[in-house]
Order: C-alpha cells, then sequence, then structure tokens
C-alpha cells in the first residue's frame, strides 16, 4: 500500500508581510503531479491546513479546489486532521458530505476513534487519525482529569484509536505533535506555555508507519517508520536552502518496505546571503532573484539605505541585519531589551517576536486601553 504524507500547508500564511497564494499554488500543482504519477492509495494530510482558524476565503478556496481535483483524478483515499493552528470544527464540517469508505476527516478529539479500514493484497490496513488536542478539551472528552501534558493528550487518543484496530490489520497513525529529540524551526508556534510540550516516541508502539505533522523540517522521529514530512514551504529564514519535501511510504505486509522522498520546487526559495554590501550588490546586478532573501552585511559601518538598492535587483529582500547585531548561537528565544516595568513596550516586542512584524496603532491602542482597565480594576482592590 502506498501512502502520500504530506503536513503543515498553512494555507493563507504570509511571509514577512509577503502572500504565499502563488507560492502555494505551485506546490499544490506539484502535490497534485505526484499523486497522478505514483496512484498513491491514500493521500494524508498531517494538520495545519490552514495557518489559523478562521483562514482568509482564497486559502478555503486554494484548498477546495485542491480536494476536488484529487476526487475527480484519483483514486486516492484521503485522509485529514486538524493541527494546532486549525479550527478542529471548520475542518470537521469537511466530513459532512464526504465518502466514509473513502475519506476520514478528523476535527475535535473524540472517544470513539474509529480508523478508516482500506485493503490491498496483503490485507487490512487501519488508519487512525488523531487530530490536535488541548488538555482541557482532553479532559472532558475523555473524562480523565488527570491529563495535564500533550502526552497525555496522545497517549488517551492512542487507547481510544488501538481497540478498534482489527486484528490482524496493519496500523497507520496520523498525529499532530512534537515528538521528543526532534528539530523544530523558528516558524513553529508553541503547543504549550511553561509545561512540557513533548511526546515520547514510544507511545506509537504497534504502529507500522506514523505520518506526522507539527514540525516543519523533514526529519524521523525516533524510530525510521515515524516520520515528519514537514512543511510544504519555508516559513523562516532558519530554513534557509532546507528542502521542502513529500514521503511516499509503501507498505508491505509486515510493515514499511519504503520511504521515498519526493522534494518541491518553490516558486521562490528562502535564501540567507551574507557578507560586504559591495559584493552582495554586484551580484545581485549580475543574478537578480525574486527569492525570499535575508541580508546578513558583515560592513563594520553603518550604510545608507542599502536595502532600497538591493531590491532593484532582489525586489524580495524582506530582512538586513548587520552581522555585529545577530544573536550569538544559543541565544535565548523571547528575551527582551524592554524595560519590564514597562508592559507596553514589552508587548510590542512581543508582537514583532512572534508575527515578525510591527504592531499597528489600532493593535497598540487596544493594547493600552485593556491595561487602563486592568489598572482601574486592580485600584479598586
Amino acid at each position: 500500500m502506498k501512502i502520500l504524507h504530506t503536513s503543515d500547508w498553512h494555507l493563507g500564511r504570509q511571509f514577512h508581510g509577503q502572500s504565499l497564494e502563488e507560492d502555494h499554488a505551485v506546490i499544490l500543482a506539484q502535490v497534485l503531479i505526484n499523486v497522478r504519477e505514483h496512484d498513491p492509495d491514500v493521500l494524508i494530510i498531517a494538520g495545519d491546513i490552514f495557518d489559523r482558524a478562521s483562514p482568509p476565503a482564497s486559502a478555503v478556496k486554494q484548498f477546495n479546489e485542491f480536494l476536488n481535483s484529487v476526487a475527480q483524478k484519483s483514486q486516492a483515499a484521503i485522509v485529514i486532521i486538524a493541527g494546532n493552528h486549525d479550527s478542529g470544527d471548520r475542518i470537521a464540517t469537511m466530513a459532512t458530505l464526504a465518502d466514509k469508505s473513502r475519506v476520514l476527516i478528523r476535527g475535535p478529539l473524540s472517544k470513539d476513534e474509529r480508523p478508516l479500514i482500506l485493503e490491498d493484497e496483503f490485507g487490512k490496513v487501519a488508519i487512525t487519525a488523531l487530530p490536535y488536542g488541548y488538555e482541557l478539551a482532553a479532559r472532558e472528552c475523555f473524562e480523565d482529569i488527570s491529563i495535564s501534558s500533550p502526552a497525555d493528550v496522545l497517549a488517551a487518543q492512542l487507547e481510544a484509536g488501538r481497540i478498534h484496530v482489527p486484528e490482524g490489520a496493519r496500523w497507520v497513525v496520523v498525529a499532530h505533535a512534537f515528538v521528543a529529540n526532534s528539530t523544530p524551526s523558528e516558524s513553529e508556534r508553541h503547543l504549550v506555555v511553561g509545561g512540557i510540550e513533548t511526546v515520547p516516541a514510544d507511545l506509537f508502539s504497534g504502529a507500522h508507519y506514523v505520518a506526522l505533522g507539527h514540525l516543519h523540517r523533514q526529519q524521523k522521529a525516533g524510530a525510521e517508520h515515524v516520520r515528519y514530512c514537514g512543511a510544504l514551504l519555508a516559513l523562516g529564514f532558519d530554513e534557509s536552502g532546507v528542502e521542502k519535501c513529500m514521503l511516499l511510504a509503501d507498505l508491505a505486509a509486515d510493515g514499511v518496505k519504503s520511504i521515498k522522498i519526493l522534494p518541491f520546487k518553490p516558486l521562490r526559495a528562502v535564501r540567507t546571503i551574507k557578507g560586504q554590501f559591495a559584493d552582495i550588490l554586484a551580484k545581485s546586478e549580475i543574478s537578480p532573484s525574486n527569492d525570499f532573501i535575508k541580508l546578513v552585511l558583515t560592513d563594520e559601518g553603518a550604510l545608507i539605505d542599502p536595502m532600497t538598492r538591493l531590491r532593484e535587483h532582489y525586489p524580495n529582500a524582506l530582512v538586513m541585519t548587520y552581522e555585529r547585531d545577530e544573536k550569538p548561537a544559543g541565544a535565548a528565544v523571547g528575551s527582551t531589551d524592554a524595560d519590564l516595568d514597562d508592559p507596553i513596550k514589552v508587548i510590542e516586542e512581543f508582537f514583532k517576536e512572534i508575527r515578525e512584524e510591527v504592531a499597528s496603532e489600532s493593535d497598540m491602542s487596544l493594547v493600552a486601553k485593556t491595561l487602563n482597565k486592568l489598572g482601574e480594576v486592580e485600584m479598586r482592590k
């Protein structure tokens, strides 16, 4: 059985303020080409279909058109789960009119995790699809107040799914999680704040293939058959030069026979260019590029408006820093230079860290009003 594994599409996302709609369209066309060429038995999307719970209409349209193309041009089954960026309820509505023999779409958590059953020449394959869920939702769903971490949530989901796997069937698990000892990227949203967000790989004991989402780099997660395929696109400059791909897993009678990496060719690559301004400018004149570019200048002195000159040949030069100002390796993420007694400044830096852009006047006006109201409440106490 051939399994085409994708995840972390993040439709509707911007890259440093630049729309990625065309970039996504190019990659989705390549996914469709691979569906036609490799004729998989099942296409998996392991969460974070959209970049936020309420995606723009253009992202929803893009996704719907893709699903219609798969349905019309392929016999592949489709398995989709909600990730931590998605609205589980929105994802669940896609399943309303779906062919239950061919499609498994999972949004919110469920204590009755029934798999999609497919068959090949070796017998049955049970595919259990486990959407991302937060601890409080899991406590209510599984009626277990002891659930207090992502590992507890996933353990409860796996237990709920394992009991429905037919005897002798091979088991494929689809999940959205941060498996311990895997390599994250800067562009991922933390699953918890102030707690342990990782889950142990041995939770997946008994599964013949585990199709993971959440981490944006293609990698193994503790075992050859436990895999991240990574995001469709590079979503941060820390992934400069990292090849993006989907995975084609071939499931034989006793487990995974092979896993093939199918690389993508992006419309615009993500690159970091480092050097003296004069050298970079000379190269840009010889070889202009539409790639997304971060410039790290090694010049000692400050320069006058270097980005304007470079954008004549690198129109998507989005970030420029000086090497002397770059954070040293191992610097704490989320640290701030703002005075902690000035919450407005701290929040402004938080916006910049998370959104990768300066907070708008309307954002900060709302923050100020909220802080004032909190201060008034505190004064009344």
